[in-house]
């Protein structure tokens, strides 16, 4: 009986465990640096819309020791978040990549948090 009681709380604290992960903010993302300078991004004709997705723009990846092309792709919405597209950003003499990712509270990027943001999509604003 004491060996199925143990197994069962072995049990309990390992989904724990799991949903704690599973639960991790996903803000924290990788940046690594390059020195070379990523292409003019690629034209995309982006389709229809459609119900429940959005649109995830193609960019240059860096795989190896180059840049690669990832053509953009629908990604099924999450309710409440926005999604950030992925970023080259020039640092000094090196290129940091920012992966994509998907946020909540600034939809317009104006550093303003949505709940105190009269206009909260509105991009122009600044």
């Amino acid at each position: 009986m004491t060996t199925i009681k143990t197994s069962l709380a072995a049990a309990m604290l390992a989904v724990g465990a799991l949903g704690a992960v599973a639960s991790a903010p996903a803000a924290a993302q990788a940046v690594f640096q390059v020195q070379v300078a990523p292409p003019a991004p690629r034209y995309e004709a982006i389709p229809p819309p459609r119900g429940g997705y959005v649109w995830v723009p193609g960019y240059w990846d860096w795989r190896g020791n180059r840049h690669f092309w990832r053509a953009g792709y629908w990604e099924r919405a999450r309710p409440g978040y926005h999604y950030a597209p992925a970023r080259w950003v020039q640092v000094g003499n090196h290129w940091e990549m920012h992966r994509g990712y998907w946020g909540r509270g600034d939809r317009d990027g104006d550093g303003i948090p949505n709940r105190y943001d009269r206009h909260p999509n509105n991009p122009y604003r600044r």
